[in-house]
């Protein structure tokens, strides 16, 4: 997107930088190839889910000499990643709320599992957005009681951690459900992983891998959170019907999984390219939870404390960070988390000079909307005063993507092909003197 109007363009520049050299590392072509199994005796049959897992396909593919069949399934207008494949199928569905496209491909992928031997082997490409992407209810349990119960988690401000726990519990293929059906063949996972500390029975709520997680722990979150079952679904939850298979399991005995792509990477490749430039960078953490507007003022105050006092860093420097913060919906306006941890940073550093900030998503989509995340410095908030926008009302009404649509500062660059979660940085460009 063109931002040679802006007058910090040179510093939003160096920080595009970084978030591609971020999305390059979680890039499927290079992490998948080097994961690869031997090929089996038998049939090797690819599954997956996820807003990767089509250019996981398309690595694994390439890379692949023997016999191989299989089916994933991505987000909408994120297939073309996979368009190279010719033996495993591409098949798009909605995110993040389920669609009928993902009920029936979920249907033609458990039936590929069906009669599969020892000699056999499955290969589970999963990455972050396949909870929703792979979508089958528990019998007792409507596609479109899921749907609202989706619909609900999403706005109760609960982490992804928290959601796929419930997931976990109300699914026929999620918690392990899906590798079970495999066996007795070997199930390969190999995870992109969008949950902070990449616990992979959580990542896309972890359909081939037993969670540690209960029943029980699933009715606590949805109790914390206020969210109302219908009678008959907190029933099934309530009963053994909703146990996921036990780790010990002998059905998962033969099988492995492997973390190929995180958060902790990309940040790391970021840093890696700022240090290039000559400019001293930090990883804070590569997982940060908690409600988007409240961690952007924890972060702001310390790129402020960098900038004024020269610790705990002293300028230039650049802080980055990832992990998954959270929005709890009370307005009617729209943008993602992201955006609403941009406004509400700029909030915090208006007047400033010297710092600008990115806050994207990697997979390119910040929530439901075209664009990845924003650019934010101190002159954001008198630009939306100069155009009659207030942004305390927009951040009230949960309508960051109007702000920062008014002023040309999305950064637009169409889904990634892969998803490692939030990327935060906040470049400190000079000491004040």
């Amino acid at each position: 997107m063109k931002q040679a109007t802006s007058p910090s363009a040179a510093p939003r520049a160096f920080l595009t930088r970084l978030f591609d050299a971020a999305i390059a590392a979680a890039n499927p072509g290079q992490v998948v190839p080097p994961a690869l199994p031997r090929p089996p005796k038998g049939r090797t049959v690819v599954i997956g889910a996820g807003k990767a897992s089509a250019g996981m396909a398309a690595a694994l593919e390439a890379h692949w000499s023997g016999p191989l069949e299989g089916l994933v399934i991505t987000r909408h207008g994120q297939g073309r990643e996979g368009a190279a494949c010719r033996r495993i199928e591409i098949v798009e569905a909605a995110h993040p709320i389920p669609d009928a496209a993902g009920r029936e491909a979920t249907d033609r992928l458990m039936s590929l599992l069906s009669g599969l031997g020892k000699e056999d082997l499955v290969i589970a490409l999963i990455s972050g957005g396949g909870s929703s992407l792979l979508s089958k209810p528990l019998p007792g349990m409507t596609f479109e009681q899921k749907q609202e119960i989706t619909r609900a988690l999403l706005r109760s401000g609960a982490t992804i951690g928290d959601m796929n726990i419930v997931r976990q519990h109300l699914s026929a293929v999620k918690g392990g459900r899906l590798a079970a059906l495999a066996a007795p063949a070997p199930v390969v996972t190999l995870l992109i992983s969008d949950v902070p500390g990449d616990l992979p029975e959580t990542i896309a709520s972890g359909p081939t891998l037993p969670p540690s997680a209960t029943r029980a722990d699933a009715l606590a979150i949805i109790d914390r959170f206020g969210i109302d079952l219908p009678k008959t679904v907190r029933a099934l939850l309530d009963s053994p019907a909703a146990d996921s298979p036990a780790p010990e399991d002998p059905r998962f005995a033969a099988n492995t999984h492997r973390v190929i792509a995180s958060a902790s990477q990309s940040l790391n490749a970021a840093k890696a390219t700022a240090e290039a430039e000559g400019v001293r960078a930090v990883v804070l953490s590569d997982r940060i939870e908690g409600e988007a507007r409240e961690v952007a003022k924890v972060l702001s105050a310390l790129a402020l404390a960098c900038r004024d006092q020269g610790a705990p860093f002293s300028p230039p420097v650049v802080l980055l960070s990832g992990g998954e913060t959270t929005v709890t919906v009370s307005g009617t306006g729209r943008g993602g988390r992201n955006s609403e941890f941009g406004l509400s940073s700029a909030l915090v550093l208006q007047g400033i000079p010297h710092i600008h900030g990115l806050a994207a998503d990697t997979d390119g989509i910040d929530g439901m909307e075209e664009n990845a995340g924003v650019f934010l410095d101190g002159a954001t908030v008198a630009r939306l005063h100069a155009q009659g926008l207030d942004p305390q009302t927009l951040l009230g009404n949960n309508d960051a993507y109007r702000a920062f649509s008014a002023l040309g500062d999305l950064l637009v660059t169409g889904p990634t092909g892969t998803n490692v979660n939030d990327f935060r940085a906040f470049y400190i460009t000079t000491e004040v003197p």
